[in-house]
Parts: C-alpha cells; sequence; structure tokens
C-alpha cells in the first residue's frame, strides 16, 4: 500500500461518508456470517503478527467495518476491538523491547503500525456509538449499575455479556482508555524524531479521552473518569501535550457543562499525582483574561463551577493566580461574581486551616483580612444571587477552628444589615447566619456559653473595677519607688537608665501579651485593650485613651512596678477585658437584629419563615433577652395551612405549621436527659403556664390552637394534665398568675378532647366558682371557659341538623354555682370578663338558659335599684369581695374594656345620675352589671332561637322521615336517618323560620310580657342623656347594651340607630367610640340596609384621633366591603388614606384590604375616580407626595383591559378642571399605567385636546416624556416609531405654544398692573392742595 500518513489519513476522516478505502468491503450488503469471515481473516493475520497491519488487505477489512458500524452486529464490534486492542498491546511491547535491545533503525520501523493501530482504536471510539446489540432499537445503550472495580468489575461485566449475549461500549471504555495509557509510556521522542509527527499521534491518542468527556453518561462512571484522566496527564507530563491540552480544556468548559468539575479533577490529578501544576496555572490565567457579558448565560456558569471546584481541591495554585482573577470579582456576568465569592471563602478556609498560621505570621494574617474584607465587600453587590452567595460562604466560615474575632464582629453587623434587604433570599440567608454566628461563637470558654446580656454587662464591670484596684496598688508602689529613688540620687543621674530597662521590660510584657492572644489580632497593645475606665463602644472598638496624651515617666514606671509585682496575671486580665467587650459587641448586634427577624416571620416567603423560627429557637436556647418576643410572635403561624414543600437548591422545606410545634416542643415540652421522670412532668407543665403570662388575646387564641393540636395528636402525656389539675386545685397559696395559667391550659386540651374536664367539674366548681374564684375573677372567668368545653367542640356542619352538643338539666349545681358568681356582691371591673363568659356558659350548657337569664336580670335590677337609706349610701364592704378598681386601671379584657373609669365611691356615683329623689336613687357600678348582663343576655338569645329552630326543624325532619318508614315508601330510610337529617335543612317547612324571626323582632324587644322590653327605652335614654348619666362606666355600658339590642330587631334598630351613630360622633371616650365601631359591623351583619344608609358616618372613624378606634373602624370597614354587606359609595378615598397613615399597623391592614378588593370583579377600577377626586382636591386633599405614594400602590392592580378606558376617563379630567396640582396629579396617574397595548396610546393622543393647554406646566410635560418612554420600551420591534415620534413633537409644539401664551398673559398682567399704578398716581396729583389739607382730600 502507499505510505501511511496519520495526518492526512485523520483529515480525511472527519468527513466519515467521503472517507475512501482503495479495496472497500460492502459491508452494508453482507450478513453476519460473512462479515465474520473477513474479520476472522484479520484477526488471525493480526494474531500471528501484529505487523500485520500493515497489509492492505487487513487494514482495508477492519476500516471497512469501521465506516459502517451501524451495519456491524455489537458481538463483531468486540471482536473488532479485541483484534485493534491485541494488535497494538503487541506492538507496544514489540517497541519497547526493540528500544531497550536494537538499534534506531529497527525501533523507528514500528512507528507505521503504531499509527495505523492508533488511528484505528480513534476511529472505533467515534464509531463505537453507532453499533447496535443483537436485542437493541437505540445506538446508545445506556449505564448499567455496576457492582464494583478492577477485576470483580471486569468479571462481572464478562459474565453479564455472556449472558446476555451483548456488546456495550459503556463497559469497554474504561479498558481502551488504560490501554492508551499504556500506549503513552513509549517514548515517543525517539520514534518520532519530528515534533509534529509526534503531536499528531499523540493527538491521535489522546482524541479517544476527549471525545469520551463529551459524552455525559460516559462521565458518570468513576473509573471512565479515572481513566481519562490517566491519559491527557500521561500525554501532558510525558509528551509535551500541554499547549492542546490547555486549548481543547478550554473549549470543553465553554460547551459542554458537565465538565466544569471533571477537568478541575483532571488538573487536580496532573498537578497532585504528576507533579505539574503548569497546565492549571495556564489555564487559571487564560480565565483571568477572559471578560464575560451579563447577557452570556451559560459560559460563565461553566467557569464558576470549574474554578470552585479547582480551588476545593487544590487551593494554594488558585491563590497564586487570585490577583488575576480577582477581576471577575467586578466582572458583569454574576456567576462569575458568584465563583470568586466562593473560591475566596475556599482559600480563607484552606489558610485559617494551614499550619503556617501562627501568632508571629502577620503576613498570612494580614492575607486572611484581606479576603475577609473581599467578601465583605460583595455584601453590597447589585446581584441577590450574590449577596445570598457572600452570607453562605461566610456560614461556612463560621465553623473553622480558629474563630477570628474581629471578622465576626464584622460579619455580624454585615448580615444584620441585611435584613431588611428587598430580596427574600438575602434575608433568608442573613437569617442563617446569625444562627451560625451564635451557635460558633467564641464566648462559651469562660462561662458556658450563654448570652444573657446584663450578665456580661455585670462581668465587664466587675473586671474593670477588679483592674481599677490593681491599678491603684501599683501606684502606691511606684510611689513609694519614686520616693525612695529620689531621696538616694538628689541629681537622678541613674534615673533615665532604670526607666529605659523599665520600660523595655514593659515592653516585652506587652509583647508577651500580644503573643497570647487571637492569631487576628495584628495591632499592638495600646490600640487592642480598652482603657480600663471606659466601657466598649456598641460596634466592639475600643474608645480613645482620653488620657494618652498626659503620660508621664511615673506611668511607665507604674509598667514596670505592674510587671514585677503581678507578672502575667494583669496581662490575662486586660485579655479578658477585651474578651468580654466582644461578647459585649457581638451580643447587642444581635439583639438590634431581632426586630427586623420577628418582621420576617410575617413574609409569604416560606424558607424565610422557616429560618426566622429557628433564629428565634436557637437565641432563646442561648438565652438572648429579646428571643421571648419572637417565641411568642411565632405562635401565630398555627394559623399556616401548608404542607412540605421544595425550595430552590431543592431541599425539602417542613410546613410552617409543623416546624412551629417541632420548635415548641423542643423548647418546653420534650424531656430533659438525667431528669427523673416527677421532675419533667413538673417542668412541662411549668412550661405551658408561663406561656399564659402576659399574653395578649390574640397570643392566647394562638395558643389555644397549638394546644388543640398537639394534645388532639396525643403529643401531651396524662401525667402533664394530672399536673396542671393539681396546680388548679391546690389548696397552698400559689401566685394567682399560676393558677389562672393553669385552668386557662386546661380549657385549651379539653378542646381536643372533652374528657379532660368532664372528670373534674366539681373541682371547677369547688376552685373557679367557690371561695377563690370570687376573690380573684379572672380565675373564675377562665374557669367558665373552661366548662363550656363539656359541650364538646364538634363544628357545625353547614346546613346540617344534627346537634352533638352536651345540654345539661338546669337544676344542676352547674348553674346554681354560675348564678351565684355573676350575682355575687363585687365592685371589681374583672366582673364584667367574668360575668360575659359565665353567661356564654349558661347558653352553651343550659337547656332552657332563658330561666336562669330571667331570674338573674331580675336579681340584678332589685340589687340596682333597692331602696337605700342615707347611711347606707355607701354601700356596705363584704369582707369576702373585692374593692371597686380605680379610676386610672385601664381595662384590657374583653368586653370589660366598657370600664375604662368607675366610680370612686357609691354616694359620688349617687349624685351624678338617677332620679332627684335621694331616697330612690341606684348605684351606678350595680346598674352598669345590670346593663351589660341584660345586653349579653340578648345577644346569647339570638344565637339561643337559632338553636330553637334548627332543633325544631330537626324533630319535624325525623317525623317525616319516620312516616315514610312507617309507610314503607323507602325501605332503607330508617338506617340512613343521620345522613337524611344532614340534607333535609333546606327542605324544612319556613313556617318554623319565620315563627322564629316573628319571636326575635317582636317579642324579644315588645312583647308584653318580654323582660329585655323593659330596658329597651332605659337604655335609650341612658345613651340619649349623657349630661345626666356621667359616669363613665355606665356610660359605656349603656352603649354596649345598647348596641347589643339594635342586632336583635330591626323595629329597633329602625327607630333607635341614629343615635348610635350620634353617640360615635359626640362620645370623647375612645373605649366607646371602639366599641360602637364594632357593634356597627355586627349590626350590619344582622341588618345591612340599615347601616348602609348611614355607611359614611362609619368612615369619620378613620379620621379619629385614637389609633385603637381607627383600627377598628378599620377593620370593621374591611370586613364589611369585603363581604358585600355595605356598600362603596365614594368614600373608598378614606381607606386610601390609610395606605400613608403613620402607624404601620394601620398602614399595613389598608394594604390588605386594596390587596383583597382587588380580587373582587373590577372593584377597584370602578372607585378609581372617585378616589383619585377624593385625595386631589377638596377639603380631603392629602399632600402631593403622599398621593402619589398611594396612586402607585393602587395601580399595581389596575390590568391592561381596563388601562384603556382609565386613559381616557384621566384625559377627560383635564378639561375639567382649572387647578395645577389637580393636572399633575392627573398626568402623574397617566405614568402609572403601563401603555402595553397601541390602543392605550391611541385614546392618550385622541384626548390631547383635554390636555394640550396644561403642557406649559414642566411637571405635566414631563410626565408625557415618561409616557413616551414606556410606550417605546413595550412597542413591538416591527412597527415604527413615526406615530410615536409625531406625538412627541405635537406635545413639543403645544408645550412651547403654552409657555409663550403664559409669557404674554404676564406681560399683558404686568401692564395692566403698571397702568392701575399710574391711573393711581395721576389721580392723587390732580387736586393741587396744600399737603396739610391731603389727608381730608383724601
Amino acid at each position: 500500500m502507499a505510505a501511511f500518513d496519520l495526518q492526512e489519513e485523520l483529515q480525511s476522516l472527519q468527513d466519515v461518508d467521503s472517507y475512501t478505502i482503495d479495496s472497500e468491503y460492502d459491508v452494508s450488503s453482507m450478513d453476519a456470517r460473512e462479515m465474520d469471515g473477513h474479520l476472522q481473516k484479520a484477526v488471525v493475520a493480526i494474531a500471528e503478527s501484529p505487523d500485520a497491519i500493515t497489509d492492505t488487505e487487513i487494514f482495508d477489512i477492519l476500516r471497512s467495518l469501521l465506516k459502517h458500524p451501524d451495519a456491524v452486529p455489537g458481538i463483531l464490534m468486540s471482536k473488532l476491538l479485541d483484534a485493534i486492542s491485541s494488535g497494538l498491546l503487541a506492538e507496544v511491547e514489540a517497541t519497547m523491547h526493540d528500544i531497550d535491545h536494537e538499534e534506531q533503525q529497527v525501533y523507528i520501523a514500528h512507528r507505521t503500525p503504531l499509527e495505523m493501530y492508533a488511528f484505528l482504536l480513534n476511529w472505533f471510539v467515534m464509531a463505537a456509538e453507532k453499533v447496535k446489540g443483537p436485542d437493541e432499537d437505540a445506538p446508545v445503550v445506556p449505564v448499567k449499575s455496576r457492582r464494583g472495580r478492577g477485576g470483580k468489575a471486569a468479571a462481572g461485566r464478562q459474565a453479564a455479556r455472556a449472558k446476555a449475549g451483548e456488546w456495550t461500549w459503556m463497559d469497554q471504555i474504561a479498558p481502551t482508555l488504560l490501554l492508551i495509557s499504556k500506549v503513552l509510556r513509549l517514548p515517543t521522542p525517539k520514534i518520532w524524531l519530528a515534533s509534529g509527527d509526534k503531536e499528531t499521534f499523540i493527538g491521535c491518542l489522546t482524541r479517544p479521552a476527549y471525545h469520551v468527556t463529551e459524552n455525559e453518561q460516559c462521565m458518570k462512571s468513576q473509573s471512565n473518569r479515572l481513566a481519562v484522566y490517566k491519559v491527557i496527564c500521561l500525554a501532558v507530563k510525558h509528551h509535551g501535550h500541554i499547549q492542546a491540552a490547555q486549548t481543547t480544556i478550554m473549549q470543553s468548559l465553554q460547551y459542554y457543562e458537565h465538565l466544569s468539575e471533571p477537568m478541575a479533577e483532571c488538573l487536580t490529578v496532573l498537578a497532585k499525582e504528576f507533579d505539574h501544576a503548569q497546565l492549571g496555572d495556564e489555564i487559571l490565567r487564560e480565565i483571568a483574561g477572559k471578560s464575560f457579558n451579563a447577557q452570556d448565560t451559560k459560559g460563565p456558569k461553566h467557569f464558576s463551577r470549574f474554578l470552585v471546584k479547582f480551588a476545593e481541591l487544590t487551593p494554594r495554585p488558585v491563590l497564586k493566580q487570585f490577583s488575576l482573577l480577582l477581576a471577575h470579582m467586578d466582572s458583569e456576568s454574576y456567576p462569575m461574581r458568584i465563583a470568586m465569592v466562593e473560591v475566596t471563602g475556599t482559600l480563607i478556609r484552606d489558610l485559617a486551616s494551614s499550619e503556617d498560621l501562627t501568632p508571629d505570621n502577620q503576613q498570612l494574617k494580614k492575607q486572611i483580612n484581606g479576603l475577609y474584607e473581599l467578601l465583605l465587600e460583595r455584601v453590597l453587590d447589585l446581584s441577590s444571587y450574590v449577596r445570598t452567595k457572600v452570607f453562605n460562604a461566610l456560614s461556612k466560615l463560621c465553623d473553622l477552628p480558629v474563630k477570628f474575632p474581629k471578622q465576626r464582629l464584622s460579619i455580624t453587623r454585615a448580615a444584620v444589615g441585611a435584613l431588611d434587604d428587598k430580596v427574600a433570599s438575602v434575608r433568608k440567608a442573613a437569617v442563617a447566619l446569625l444562627v451560625k454566628l451564635i451557635l460558633t461563637h467564641p464566648y462559651g470558654i469562660m462561662h458556658g456559653g450563654m448570652l444573657r446580656l446584663p450578665e456580661w454587662e455585670d462581668r465587664y464591670k466587675s473586671l474593670v473595677d477588679e483592674l481599677k484596684k490593681i491599678e491603684g496598688a501599683m501606684e502606691k508602689a511606684v510611689g513609694q519607688e519614686n520616693d525612695d529613688a529620689d531621696g538616694g540620687d538628689g541629681n537622678g543621674g541613674g534615673t533615665p537608665k532604670k526607666k529605659n530597662k523599665k520600660r523595655a521590660r514593659a515592653s516585652d510584657v506587652s509583647d508577651q501579651a500580644d503573643d497570647s492572644m487571637e492569631v487576628d489580632e495584628d495591632e499592638d497593645d495600646t490600640d487592642s485593650i480598652m482603657d480600663d475606665d471606659e466601657e466598649p463602644n456598641e460596634d466592639g472598638t475600643p474608645k480613645p485613651d482620653k488620657g494618652a496624651d498626659t503620660v508621664n515617666e511615673i506611668t511607665i514606671t507604674a509598667e514596670a512596678a505592674r510587671a514585677a509585682l503581678d507578672g502575667q496575671e494583669y496581662d490575662a486580665l486586660r485579655l479578658r477585658k477585651r474578651y468580654y467587650a466582644e461578647a459585649l459587641s457581638f451580643i447587642r448586634q444581635i439583639e438590634d437584629g431581632m426586630p427586623m427577624v420577628e418582621k420576617l416571620l410575617g413574609s409569604t416567603a416560606k424558607a424565610e419563615v422557616l429560618e426566622a423560627m429557628e433564629f428565634f429557637r436557637v437565641a432563646h436556647e442561648y438565652k438572648l433577652d429579646n428571643a421571648e418576643s419572637g417565641i411568642k410572635k411565632m405562635l401565630h403561624l398555627i394559623w399556616s395551612k401548608d404542607n412540605s414543600s421544595t425550595s430552590e437548591d431543592g431541599k425539602e422545606l417542613k410546613g410552617i405549621r409543623q416546624r412551629l410545634l417541632e420548635c415548641y416542643r423542643s423548647l418546653y415540652f420534650d424531656a430533659v436527659a438525667d431528669l427523673p421522670p416527677k421532675e419533667q412532668v413538673s417542668r412541662i407543665a411549668k412550661h405551658m403556664v408561663e406561656l399564659t403570662y402576659g399574653a395578649t388575646l390574640a397570643e392566647l387564641t394562638s395558643l389555644e390552637e397549638m394546644m388543640r393540636t398537639m394534645m388532639a395528636d396525643d403529643l401531651i402525656h396524662p401525667d402533664v394534665v394530672a399536673k396542671l389539675w393539681q396546680a388548679y386545685s391546690s389548696d397552698r397559696p400559689l401566685p394567682k398568675q399560676q393558677r389562672r395559667g393553669a385552668i386557662i391550659i386546661l380549657g385549651m386540651l379539653a378542646l381536643a378532647k372533652r374528657s379532660v374536664v368532664t372528670d373534674k367539674v366539681d373541682v371547677l366548681l369547688r376552685i373557679g366558682l367557690g371561695p377563690m374564684g370570687k376573690s380573684d375573677l379572672i380565675l373564675a372567668k377562665y374557669t367558665c371557659v373552661a366548662l363550656q368545653r363539656l359541650n364538646g367542640s364538634a363544628k357545625k356542619v353547614k346546613g346540617s341538623l344534627l346537634d352533638t352538643t352536651v345540654r345539661l338539666e338546669m337544676d344542676s349545681p352547674v348553674f346554681r354555682k354560675l348564678q351565684d358568681a355573676i350575682e355575687y356582691p363585687c365592685r371589681s371591673r374583672d366582673w364584667f370578663g367574668m360575668a360575659e363568659q359565665a353567661i356564654n356558659t349558661v347558653y352553651a350548657l343550659g337547656d332552657h338558659p332563658d330561666v336562669l337569664s330571667d331570674s338573674l336580670i331580675k336579681n340584678l335590677t332589685r340589687r340596682a335599684f333597692r331602696r337605700r337609706s342615707k347611711a347606707a349610701d355607701a354601700p356596705q364592704k363584704d369582707p369576702d369581695a373585692m374593692d371597686e378598681d380605680p379610676v386610672q386601671e385601664v381595662q384590657e379584657q374583653g368586653d370589660a374594656s366598657i370600664a375604662q373609669e368607675s366610680t370612686q365611691s357609691g354616694s359620688s356615683s349617687q349624685s351624678s345620675q338617677g332620679p332627684p329623689s335621694s331616697s330612690d336613687t341606684g348605684d351606678a357600678f350595680e346598674l352598669s352589671q345590670l346593663l351589660f348582663a341584660v345586653g349579653h343576655v340578648a345577644i346569647k338569645h339570638i344565637v339561643y332561637l337559632e338553636l330553637v329552630e334548627r332543633e325544631w326543624k330537626r324533630q319535624k325532619a325525623e317525623k317525616e322521615a319516620a312516616e315514610k318508614a312507617a309507610r314503607g315508601n323507602d325501605a332503607d330510610t330508617a338506617s340512613k336517618d343521620g345522613e337524611e337529617l344532614d340534607q333535609v335543612a333546606g327542605n324544612a317547612e319556613d313556617d318554623i323560620g319565620d315563627r322564629i324571626a316573628a319571636v326575635r323582632e317582636t317579642e324579644l324587644l315588645y312583647g308584653p310580657e318580654s323582660l329585655l322590653a323593659l330596658y329597651g327605652p332605659m337604655l335609650v335614654n341612658i345613651c340619649g342623656s349623657p349630661h345626666k348619666f356621667k359616669n363613665r362606666t355606665l356610660r359605656a355600658a349603656a352603649a354596649l347594651a345598647f348596641s347589643k339590642f339594635l342586632c336583635v330587631s330591626s323595629q329597633f334598630c329602625d327607630q333607635h340607630h341614629r343615635l348610635l351613630f350620634k353617640i360615635l360622633e359626640t362620645s370623647k371616650d375612645p373605649n366607646i367610640r371602639s366599641n360602637i365601631v364594632i357593634a356597627l359591623g355586627d349590626v350590619a351583619v344582622s341588618f345591612s340596609s340599615i347601616v348602609d344608609e348611614n355607611s359614611s358616618e362609619l368612615y369619620k372613624g378613620l379620621s379619629d384621633q385614637n389609633l385603637v378606634v381607627k383600627k377598628n373602624t378599620l377593620m370593621v370597614l374591611t370586613h364589611l366591603i369585603l363581604n358585600g354587606m355595605i356598600k362603596v359609595k365614594g368614600q373608598l378615598g378614606e381607606m386610601a388614606k390609610c395606605l400613608e397613615d403613620e402607624e404601620p399597623r394601620i398602614a399595613d391592614l389598608a394594604k390588605l384590604f386594596f390587596n383583597d378588593l382587588s380580587t373582587k370583579d373590577n372593584a377597584i377600577y370602578n372607585n378609581l375616580p372617585d378616589v383619585i377626586s377624593h385625595l386631589s382636591v377638596g377639603e380631603h386633599a392629602i399632600e402631593e407626595e403622599a398621593f402619589q405614594s398611594t396612586m402607585r400602590y393602587i395601580f399595581d392592580f389596575i390590568k391592561e383591559k381596563q388601562a384603556e378606558s382609565i386613559v381616557e376617563k384621566l384625559c377627560q379630567r383635564f378639561r375639567l378642571s382649572e387647578d395645577p396640582r389637580q393636572w399633575r396629579d392627573v398626568a402623574y396617574c397617566l405614568s402609572l399605567l403601563p401603555f402595553k397595548s397601541e390602543r392605550s396610546v391611541k385614546k392618550l393622543i385622541e384626548g390631547l385636546p383635554n390636555y394640550r393647554d396644561k403642557l406649559h406646566e414642566e411637571t405635566v410635560y414631563s410626565r408625557f416624556q415618561e409616557i413616551l418612554a414606556k410606550a417605546r420600551a413595550t412597542k413591538s420591534a416591527n412597527k415604527p416609531d413615526s406615530e410615536l415620534n409625531e406625538f412627541e413633537e405635537i406635545l413639543e409644539a403645544h408645550r412651547r405654544e403654552g409657555e409663550e401664551d403664559q409669557a404674554i398673559q404676564k406681560r399683558v398682567a404686568g401692564k395692566k398692573t403698571a397702568a392701575k399704578k399710574r391711573a393711581t398716581r395721576k389721580t392723587a396729583r390732580k387736586p393741587k392742595q396744600p399737603v396739610a389739607e391731603e389727608p381730608d382730600s383724601e
């Protein structure tokens, strides 16, 4: 055959279809047997002599088979590979033998066979993926699971292949590459004298390795990867392949994402196992020289992964090139900045773990400090991904054995600052970093690691006092020494030398102290240790030494004396002082960040909320002071309705509710190791009770849900429940809070399991409604709540007639005790809360609560209006009764807020109200109690009537069902009573509902035999005569009862609702106004049309000076509007005002309202014109800046379709307005619209006549420029700008015209003014009279 030229053959092989073979066999037309015959001939020849490959016939057979791999069965391809591999291996061995024993001419003859085998092997690797096995359809065979490496794996593969009769290239990759590795052991310079030929041969051998790397599936195999690395490393190390390898690796990083980490591993193997770091350095330098733009998404990502992996595996080479790579820290592409952040963190970790890091190695410490500074600078990066990565990298550095106190304080400061970042992922990473900083803080060496601020402050102060004492003693010693020196030598000739020696000794001590400090401290003693008399600054830096300029010779002598007297002790104390100062700074920074983390508990980002919860759990464990507040706020997350989900980084996130339960269990309810069971129970019960201390109503509601959930899931042991009962019923004088907390928790647990209280009713009556309850009304109140749990907590199914609640006979001792508790003489405002719950209990448990209510009201009436003699004007004080609360106390519990201020004495109250006859005067407080009870009975009786209605319907449905069963119309009816009852609610006779409605409407407040009817006129009289009834408690109770009466009957409501609005308008008591606002919400539920007609009065509460009234008004209006109970009639602007309220809670509630309102069809769109008018002009107008902020929020809810008609409406507003302020407001609203559609722009252009004469106003014109820019940005790319350009020219022309008109008007106005002045002067000059007479003429 002609001389074989490897370079030419490889070039021809790039296009296989056009590759020519001299004596090509038509493989595609052959069957398997014929192919095997030809292949067998070649195999035999090569087996006899590997040089047979130079035979044209043999070479052509092999090339023909490789040219059509898709036609060759897998078993023949296996045979072909074995032939090529065995021939190449034999040729390599022969070549090695001849190089060792023969002359040059002999071993050079092996060059051609080696090149031919290398060419065939290279071709085989490219063709192998197209081979089909006997039972395969797909060209590429997926990777199979492997049992191991080496001989066992090879044996397993051979057995599997023999069993299945199949061939896969995946199993042959590693052996083939290992064969190439053996070939690369050849001393190629001896065989290929020309460097170009050698490079061609090496390139032919390495190309299969690079080809394998391109297949992601192949690179998943560890053995394949190692074989590839070996081929590349041998070629680079022994055959000068470095330039080609660098080019190929860079291309691989550019185009193949899966090769980023393998290439880093390959360079690591080359550097560590082959001692060749040059290639890694060259690639790092080339990457450092590249520039990436922000639009490139793939390339930077690949290179960033490579850099991160390479830095993890071999950080020192990366550190050498770091100054060059640093340019990417400011790269346009954020993935490269992320990579540099990770690389920086890796380098710090490597340097900090280095054995070279000693106190004397200032250079290394300086290097670490510089890297930390680089990381902290990136906290301000524009990309949120980079900022997140910075905090993640810093979190990893917290685990280093060396703590770097100064850097940790800077990191803490940066993390706290990032808590108000705009992006949730950054805030989450910052919170996670704070958690890590707390867990790994270095301040646990001496005092156990707790971070309670007062304790550390006490330690710091005591240490400062100790240092002062030591210094005082030293100064005395120095003074004596100076006296001796003065007496011994008048001239003082030896003093300077002595002082110099002492100064040197002090310096030595200072140096020793510096050596014993943390390794990151490189400042000298005077800079790093705080003055003994100074507190540390909040950031941990020492305050300046004010006396530094006045230090004299005696101070130096004091230092020497100090060193001589105390040795190392003094320096140890100073070091400890700095240690305390740093701990204080760290604790204060964490405490400062806690309010922001509390806000994150309300975030919509689930991962962020979970991280904030973990922060407070850890902070609580480390006893940080403000952690308790966060733990309490976490409690409200019990209402979250979510399940586990997956975060952005692929980790599973638990549900917030589930995580909350875990946190509380770990903090309060889980058993502690090495604690006896009895103490475990006491500890858990104590924690439960303490959760109720100081809890608000909202916190108690959330705690109730959590306790119910835990009890339902059997997470609370019966022994804990027994311990709570023991605390509640104990005869020992326990603190009131503790006993109250026990019954509160028991009532919560009973929500899930009624059995908690069913067996302890006698205890509840004996303690809570006995003498203890009478002396502690709050205890009695929560006892009533616990008693309510007796009727079960099954939720009523809408439309169902079944009633599963438990009812007691009215002669039960429970009701007798409840009535006694209500009627017991008492002058405490806590009575109102207790009475409310007692009446609730009566109506919850009694089968005829009206009987007890009747008796109760009559008794309270007799007591309130009983005749009193003058001597009895002051009520007799019962020895067991509580005194009436003082006026100044503030009431916070339930409806008891009505009693903001009670009477100071019975006689004073009598003189302020009631009939003039002193012999028939009632007591204001007792009358307040009566009215409160009457009002609450009225409202509860409505609920009771609904239950009666349901019971009547149920009985009727049962009767009808029984009749059907008796008639036999439905054989299955009798067995399905429960289902029948649930479905029959809508089919019950209307006459039952009508009868109940009639009772409510005409009998309760107007019936001749109705007890409540007697009190309606009384309430109207008291509420309508504030000048007669001046007692605030009485007025509050009357207003509340009157509000409840309005909910009973539409007739009563229609007659008297104006009085309630009048009280709302004129009352000076914010508690009364607040209660009335809430009551109006209830009235609207009952009789919406009546409130709807007067809704404008309700909106006035949004302007109330009292925060509670304003908040309640906003909440009531939100409820009524969103539920369609009142219609919005142009007052939505008042709600919009609240968006910019100074109080964050009001603003947040207003935002929530508009967010929910936006879900209603066109609700915001329909009312938008009214809102703009309300806020822009007139008496309700707000500041222009506030207007813009409000509109910016509201316009976010406007949809594109709605924008088109809004443009038209806003343009028409220009024509109707003459006020420049209104022009600016309308123009601003127009600029907020998106202008994404052509129709919106067209509407704007069509409205030009309305606003063209307003364009001279600079702000109006600038708004239209913003609109034009927005329209250009959103228009289609294939549409010309001609229309917009023309519109812009028209706007500019009208602006100039308007400015000219304005200038002319100003000139005309100026001339008119001048003419008037001249006319005035002429008139004044006409009469020529003496000056003295001028005043008369004027």
